[in-house]
């Protein structure tokens, strides 16, 4: 290990954001303590007791903890940064979105396969509007696929990518995205579970690199009303005993083996249970609607963006499926579990999916079932997949449900902007 003066420890909570803390090297190895009822918090910061949060019993602490060997090298002077696992009196939290990840890791090695995943990531660049608020950054020259200071014009995204190479965080690529000034940053694959630490680092980094310049990075799904919405893509694939891509079978005539037909057929099963771990917010369904290209349409496609679930044109060890539904207010890990485990069931119980779409998904599709429409009808869906929530941890989506049930009922008493744009002039 480098030699640091302290150690920053992170891991992610039930809304997806770092809780951690900071710890002198010569503590480091105790690890660092926090309050199990933080699990009760929503981003009002007001809490609701949900199971498992132990508010109501003392707010007693949980544990934090890492191998000093994992420590790596942060973007902070002399701070080593960590991603911590987190105990309840010895045993895995339940909410713990790292376990859950953990166990569908698990879950695919007693099948004979090693989970990879990738992760693809998009934001828009926010700057101050005088008012308090925020207005999408000056890019005057911006355009789709775009790279250097017509898109860029302060190298923010060349500081973010060189940070990140010295961090040893795998950026594979970033551009400019199809408006402006959304980007896309995408993350070498890996191991699931080092890839979603990976992943969930650099999003950390990305945006404080971005505060020190005044400005607001932000991944949430649909920060303006007028461009389209920012995904989270997960990418999987599964690597046998051999080391081969068992997604792959050349034998077969579009190239991909029985597995991942069965890997499909999951997802496709699974479409509508999984949208509110995916995508859990009230803003992001602003995102999920026909024509987004976004993950709304329960289908799937040989190198279609139009689909939920496209497959990669390469074949061979590039072979993968991109989950193309989340948006970045997901929690990473969670969001990969998901995927691992829905894939997984399709596996188990020999499912088979429907044709591949052959439509444009702008104006037409081939699919006629669709993600729930709103944060609410995606929880209740949620809540009835029982076999999903068995595999992902019922404990984690009871806690899951009742905080995210608290948000929604926020909402629906909150009185909008647009309601008085509305409605004020006329009653």
């Amino acid at each position: 290990m480098d030699t640091y003066d302290r150690i920053r420890v992170l891991w992610p909570d039930h809304l997806g954001l770092a809780r951690g803390k900071y710890l002198p090297i010569r503590y480091a190895d105790k690890g660092a303590f926090h309050c199990m009822a933080l699990f009760a918090l929503g981003y009002d910061r007001e809490m609701t007791p949900a199971p498992g949060t132990r508010m109501l019993e003392g707010l007693p602490d949980l544990h934090a903890t890492f191998e000093l060997d994992q420590v790596r090298k942060g973007w902070e002077p002399n701070t080593g940064v960590a991603v911590a696992d987190i105990w309840f009196r010895g045993e895995p939290v339940a909410m713990s979105a790292r376990h859950a990840l953990r166990r569908a890791i698990d879950d695919w090695e007693a099948l004979g396969y090693k989970a990879k995943v990738g992760i693809e990531l998009e934001a828009y660049i926010l700057q101050p509007d005088g008012e308090g608020g925020w207005t999408p950054w000056e890019t005057p020259g911006g355009y789709v696929y775009g790279t250097g200071t017509a898109v860029d014009p302060i190298g923010l995204l060349d500081e973010i990518m060189r940070e990140a190479a010295d961090a040893d965080l795998p950026i594979e690529s970033i551009n400019s995205e199809y408006d402006i000034p959304q980007f896309e940053l995408t993350l070498h694959y890996d191991d699931a579970l080092k890839a979603c630490d990976e992943a969930f680092l650099f999003k950390v980094l990305a945006r404080e690199i971005a505060t020190r310049h005044g400005l607001l990075l932000t991944f949430m799904g649909k920060p303006l009303g007028d461009r389209g919405g920012s995904g989270l893509h997960v990418n999987v694939s599964f690597e046998d005993v051999n080391g081969h891509n068992a997604l792959n079978d050349e034998t077969a005539e579009d190239g991909l083996s029985k597995l991942a037909h069965q890997a499909i057929g999951g997802l496709i099963e699974h479409h509508r249970g999984m949208t509110a771990l995916l995508a859990p917010t009230v803003n992001a369904y602003k995102r999920l609607r026909p024509g987004q290209l976004s993950g709304y349409w329960n289908n799937w496609g040989y190198d279609h963006r139009g689909t939920t679930v496209r497959i990669s044109p390469e074949r061979g060890a590039g072979l993968r499926l991109e989950h193309r539904m989340a948006d970045g207010a997901a929690n990473l890990h969670l969001a990969a579990a998901t995927v691992l485990q829905a894939a997984r069931l399709g596996v188990e119980h020999d499912l088979t999916p429907p044709p591949a779409e052959t439509q444009d998904c702008l104006e037409s599709t081939d699919a006629t079932e669709h993600c729930p429409d709103s944060l609410r009808l995606a929880l209740d869906a949620l809540e009835e997949d029982t076999v999903l929530t068995d595999a992902l941890g019922k404990d984690l989506v009871d806690h899951f449900l009742v905080i995210k049930r608290a948000e929604w009922d926020r909402f629906a008493a909150a009185v909008t902007d647009w309601e008085l744009r509305e409605y004020l002039p006329f009653h």
